[in-house]
Formats: structure tokens, sequence, C-alpha cells
């Protein structure tokens, strides 16, 4: 499949790398189908992008969520995620959305509604998390400035 993309100009994007959310994402229902595209001059462990293939106008960035809350571990309903079974602990990959604003010092996660994608059956669901720890603004401009100061003394 080709599209033109606001962020990533002109794509191809093989069959057996789109994801189905098969009841959308939250906010935009009708988008069901996303490729995971990620900057190639870039750290591909931080903000990669959920390209929409419904909206080619359309990516979300997202990143592991366990980067900047290694103690990330929500309990999820198995209903919630039925249409995703079955999946091993090997299939699972969590992100979360990140916002970032004009002011970065303000970039935020969103841990309260995570994407879970069983990279298996390439099916995907986001989901809410019942649980007053994950708020939807966690900021995480300093975690990221830590990681990278981290990551220049080693080099």
């Amino acid at each position: 499949m080709k599209l033109t993309t606001r962020i990533f100009g002109e794509i191809e994007i093989d069959d057996d790398k789109i994801i189905t959310f098969p009841k959308g994402i939250i906010g935009f229902p009708d988008m069901t189908k996303f490729a995971l595209m990620h900057d190639k001059d870039k750290d591909s462990n931080t903000i990669r992008w959920l390209q929409s293939l419904d909206e080619p106008t359309f990516a979300m960035p997202v990143m592991d969520p366990l980067y900047v809350k290694p103690d990330f571990n929500p309990v999820v309903e198995e209903e919630v995620i039925k249409d995703l079974l079955p999946m091993n602990d090997d299939d699972m990959l969590v992100l979360v959305t990140v916002t970032v604003p004009q002011d970065l010092t303000k970039m935020t996660v969103n841990l309260k509604g995570p994407i879970i994608i069983n990279s298996d059956s390439c099916t995907a669901a986001q989901v809410i998390i019942d649980d007053d720890d994950y708020p939807v603004k966690y900021p995480i401009y300093d975690y990221l400035q830590k990681q990278k100061e981290l990551a220049n003394k080693e080099s």
C-alpha cells in the first residue's frame, strides 16, 4: 500500500505491517488501519509514530511506557483485549501516546490509555486503565533529559 503522509512523505507499507484496531482508537473510531513508523535518523527507542492509513495526514507520536516509567504494569481485564487474543507475552507490544506541546518542558505521555498490539496477529486496541496511579498527563521531559545525559556520559 502506498500513501503520502504529512510527516514521512510518500511511503509504502507492506500488507503484513498493517496494524488493525477493530474498534478504532479513542476519539477516532473510524480509523482502524495503522502502521508503526520511526524516524531512521533518530533513536527509535524513544518516540515512534502510529501512522493512520485511513487518514494519511494523521499520525500520533507513541513510545514504550517502560522507557519513562519502568514500573508501568497496569491490570488489563481480558475482556477488554479479547479481540487481540490469543497473545503470548512475547507478541505483546505496549505503547502510550505522547503529547508534544510548543513548550517541550510540558511534554507528557498518556499512561491512562495505553495501546496494546498483538504483533503476531497485527491487531491492536487502545484501553482505559482504571487506576489513579496512571495519569492521562504524565510529565516526561525531565526524565528524557536525564536519560540523554546518562547516554552522553557513557559515550
